[in-house]
């Protein structure tokens, strides 16, 4: 349960979540997502994590897809923040970007290996 000391939660303000707490059906990426950016220790990246998963789940998703689309989606969704909430949250949910893995590329680099994806698409 949630402490309060003094009227003050321990916790980053809307990080905590309920046992059994669920998401939204149509949740959009940032509000899935946004709030495993502020999440600074194991037992509450856990639980978010499997919160996470059994929504995606809930699509017809199995369990192992279920958690390779959430590292995905939460090591590429890290990468718009800071290098210090990036690597943070890499390791709290033991994930990392899906295409650049824990490295920062200058944006030359981002740019050439988007552009080499692209073309391998075609």
């Amino acid at each position: 349960m949630n402490e309060e000391v003094a009227g003050e939660s321990k916790q980053p303000p809307g990080i905590y979540r309920e046992e059994g707490m669920r998401f939204e059906e149509n949740i959009t990426i940032g509000d899935k997502y946004g709030p495993a950016m502020k999440i600074i220790n194991q037992e509450e990246a856990d639980r978010y994590f499997e919160d996470c998963v059994e929504h995606t789940m809930s699509f017809s998703r199995t369990r192992e897809e279920a958690i390779s689309i959430e590292k995905q989606n939460l090591g590429y969704f890290a990468w718009y923040y800071d290098s210090e909430t990036m690597q943070r949250v890499n390791r709290l949910f033991k994930t990392s970007h899906p295409v650049f893995g824990n490295i920062t590329p200058t944006p030359e680099e981002a740019f050439e290996t988007g552009k080499k994806l692209a073309e391998d698409m075609r």
